[in-house]
């Protein structure tokens, strides 16, 4: 029996500035287990290449989850240990836009996800 997976994105910018601002792409996205997750965001209102961008999630009834960043120029990343080996985080700096693969879902991928800049 397959089960879906209900996966709703949110974007978030820990920025002060209010012209500053991340835009998701998706806003929710079903899924069977064993498939990848794609979600991508796009950065507004600052120098998108000059920040790392991070991926962090919420299951519900939990409290948040670091997923992992990609550096500036997207010569890079780093994963938290629980995410390493099925995540790639990814960013085109000449559109703003940070990207992040989750393969092999399961129901416990089910979460909010948020993208969010580095503070500098």
């Amino acid at each position: 029996m397959k089960i879906p997976l209900s996966l709703l994105l949110i974007l978030l910018s820990f920025s002060r500035v209010k012209c500053q601002s991340m835009e998701s792409l998706q806003t929710a996205v079903q899924l069977k287990p064993g498939e990848t997750l794609s979600l991508s965001c796009r950065g507004s209102g600052f120098t998108f290449s000059s920040y790392n961008m991070h991926w962090i999630r919420q299951p519900a009834g939990k409290p948040l989850e670091w997923m992992g960043y990609v550096y500036t120029d997207g010569s890079g990343n780093d994963y938290s240990k629980s995410f390493q080996g099925r995540t790639e985080i990814t960013r085109d700096n000449s559109n703003n836009m940070a990207y992040l693969k989750l393969s092999g879902v399961t129901v416990e991928d089910s979460a909010v996800y948020y993208c969010a800049r580095e503070t500098q």
